[in-house]
């Protein structure tokens, strides 16, 4: 078995947390970072969970599911953009990506990493401040630029994310297959008509 694995991403739906084998985490350094990339979606995927329901925000439930803490990140972008969304550094334009969490080393190396496959990293607080990146807010699958992702979070309405949630995924799952990722963006911008980027 693989030992003294310095980064696991967890990339399942939500309702599959607490099914994930005990024994993935055993190949864990004791430094190792985890990723936490999910999203909650209660009436179309995952069923409601009561503690999410109640307050704690979606990565602060996953870290106690697992008994680890977690960093936030990648959970805002499509995934067909984390491959033709890539820019260079310094590119005008460069996608933005917010990373939250308790550990700021664990951050930084999740910036970096960032950086590394294309995208700015911003730090988005700590896990606690992590629904500010949650489905239903500005900077959900929007490719935001740092400055504009920035505000995104600042202004985030947390009241209004389950609403906002639904409509998004609507759009989302109303066009037709052969979208591109260009289509699914527009789409979702179109749900946020003030939005700047």
């Amino acid at each position: 078995m693989v030992k003294d694995v310095d980064l696991l991403v967890v990339a399942v739906p939500m309702k599959n947390i607490p099914d994930l084998p005990k024994n993935v985490l055993d190949c864990l350094s004791e430094s190792a970072i985890v990723v936490d990339t999910c999203n909650y979606y209660p009436s179309i995927r995952d069923g409601v969970i009561e503690a999410i329901e109640k307050g704690l925000t979606q990565s602060e439930w996953v870290a106690h599911q697992l008994g680890r803490p977690v960093v936030k990140a990648f959970n805002n972008i499509l995934k067909e953009r984390l491959i033709d969304g890539r820019q260079p550094k310094g590119q005008n334009g460069r996608i933005a990506l917010p990373v939250a969490g308790d550990d700021s080393a664990a951050k930084e190396a999740i910036i970096k990493l960032m950086d590394t496959l294309g995208f700015d990293g911003l730090d988005a607080g700590s896990l606690q401040d992590s629904w500010r990146q949650q489905p239903g807010t500005l900077c959900y699958c929007t490719d935001l630029r740092k400055p504009a992702l920035s505000e995104a979070l600042s202004s985030a309405d947390r009241s209004a994310s389950p609403e906002m949630a639904l409509k998004v995924y609507q759009r989302w799952t109303g066009l037709p297959s052969d979208a591109t990722s260009d289509d699914l963006l527009r789409q979702i911008r179109g749900a946020w008509p003030d939005l700047v980027i």
